[in-house]
């Protein structure tokens, strides 16, 4: 079996060897059904998911737009906490050791259960990164230690509001891949700016040398396809989490987890497509133009 942090750099080198941006989608554990999430994240796979960011439900998401809050709160009705998460990712692990999975959501879980003891199960689960929206990363040397010593990688978000200092210090401390956040807000909200993006991940990357995935904001199959073409990586997830909800809208409780897989692969399969087509198109609309400027060169001498 590959080591998480193995898996993670693999998964980024695929992409990059293909000449692709990664595609991390973003699903809350334990919705719509607790025993929707393995099936689903395998599903993901099958259709083109690189990454997966297993949300950890939380009684007050501060990060989270409305549709995530009700995917949480409705996960945290059904009883689903960290060690159901973790659970999920254990089985998951049974068939698929190749895919990274990312634990994503707030420090009070698992100060709940305590650093020292998250860090032993989550490894032994097979976790490879985990990104805590309120854990500064001036704060917490001693935590992202104990991660590296349980071969989990501390992801961090940055923001358009991102110091440098900031910027600088997630750059140190970070491993795996930086989160950035395209808006600022809550998911699902907002509009994209894409130049504005390109702009600010150039200068992220001025101190980061980690990948750089991109997020909030990402909804449809173009603004996938413009983001895909200057970020490392594609996040999406209120966008899948809604699709999903709407295929369960009215049907029996035993069809709902059937429906909620097939919507939610099917989507994320168009936004795959859409994001291979891209950088074909980006390539090809390269290769013309310099075919085009080596044939006005041949012309003028």
């Amino acid at each position: 079996m590959a080591s998480p942090t193995d898996r993670i750099a693999a998964a980024f080198a695929r992409a990059a060897q293909e000449k692709r941006a990664a595609l991390i989608p973003y699903i809350a554990a334990g919705n719509p059904l607790p025993e929707t999430t393995v099936p689903l994240m395998h599903a993901l796979v099958k259709s083109g998911a690189d990454v997966i960011e297993l949300g950890i439900p939380f009684s007050d998401p501060m990060a989270d737009g409305p549709v995530i809050q009700r995917a949480a709160e409705h996960a945290i009705a059904q009883g689903v906490g960290l060690k159901h998460v973790l659970a999920m990712v254990a089985e998951f692990r049974q068939k698929d050791s190749v895919t990274p999975i990312v634990l994503m959501g707030y420090a009070n879980p698992i100060e709940n259960i305590g650093q020292q003891s998250f860090a032993e199960q989550a490894e032994r689960a097979g976790v490879d990164g985990l990104l805590t929206v309120d854990y500064p990363p001036e704060e917490i040397d001693d935590f992202v230690s104990l991660l590296g010593k349980h071969h989990i990688a501390p992801i961090f978000l940055l923001a358009p509001t991102s110091t440098e200092a900031r910027i600088q210090a997630v750059g140190k401390i970070a491993r795996g891949y930086v989160y950035y956040v395209s808006l600022n807000g809550v998911t699902g909200a907002g509009h994209l700016d894409t130049s504005d993006v390109a702009s600010r991940l150039k200068g992220i990357r001025k101190h980061v040398s980690l990948p750089v995935g991109v997020g909030f904001g990402i909804s449809d199959a173009q603004s996938a396809q413009r983001i895909s073409l200057v970020a490392d990586a594609v996040v999406i997830g209120s966008k899948l989490i809604d699709t999903m909800t709407k295929a369960c809208a009215g049907l029996p409780f035993e069809q709902q987890s059937q429906a909620a897989i097939t919507a939610g692969a099917d989507w994320l399969g168009h936004i795959r497509q859409a994001m291979n087509v891209a950088r074909t198109g980006s390539e090809s609309s390269g290769a013309a133009a310099s075919s085009a400027q080596a044939a006005s060169v041949g012309q003028a001498k």
